[in-house]
């Protein structure tokens, strides 16, 4: 029981991690470019600008390590089908309504969940894969269940969606 408990509660931290792994994967710096050496923002591509436009503003003032990272992940992004960014996008946003609390519970449930053997990482990650073949009505249920065994009715890390427990697909 208390492994399925567990593995409620990493279901969001996972899939995060999951879904969001091509963003960082791992790339040589563009032609030309020295690693480790700054990117004025003037050098940037205009797809490269236009994608990390919210950046604009403090690009050049970022050290070269944060500037290739973010580089990376978005040519991770324009590679991701369009179903895989939106779902991205939705768990960005489950994100920024979680409390700072809330966030901290689901980074300790992250790493705890990567200090698990791989077989048992496995099993978790079956048996979310089960949670989301079941019709909504039965995942509800579930959901439910789970909620009236926790102290105060919600998930541990505030998992899912605002209503408490996994996202729903």
């Amino acid at each position: 029981m208390p492994l399925r408990r567990f593995a409620l509660s990493l279901c969001l931290v996972t899939l995060l991690a999951g879904t969001a792994a091509p963003l960082w994967a791992q790339a040589g710096p563009p032609p030309g470019q020295v690693q480790g050496a700054p990117r004025p923002w003037n050098s940037l591509s205009p797809a490269e600008r236009d994608m990390l436009s919210p950046m604009a503003s403090q690009w050049d003032s970022l050290k070269p390590e944060r500037q290739q990272r973010l580089l990376e992940r978005a040519q991770g992004w324009n590679r991701l089908p369009p179903d895989q960014r939106q779902e991205v996008r939705d768990r960005i946003a489950q994100w920024q309504q979680m409390t700072p609390e809330q966030r901290d519970q689901a980074r300790e449930n992250m790493r705890r969940f990567q200090q698990l053997p791989p077989e048992q990482r496995q099993q978790l990650h079956n048996a979310f894969k089960r949670f989301q073949e079941l019709p909504p009505d039965r995942r509800e249920q579930l959901i439910k269940q789970f909620q009236q065994q926790r102290p105060g009715g919600h998930p541990p890390g505030g998992m899912g969606h605002p209503g408490g427990g996994p996202p729903r697909h």
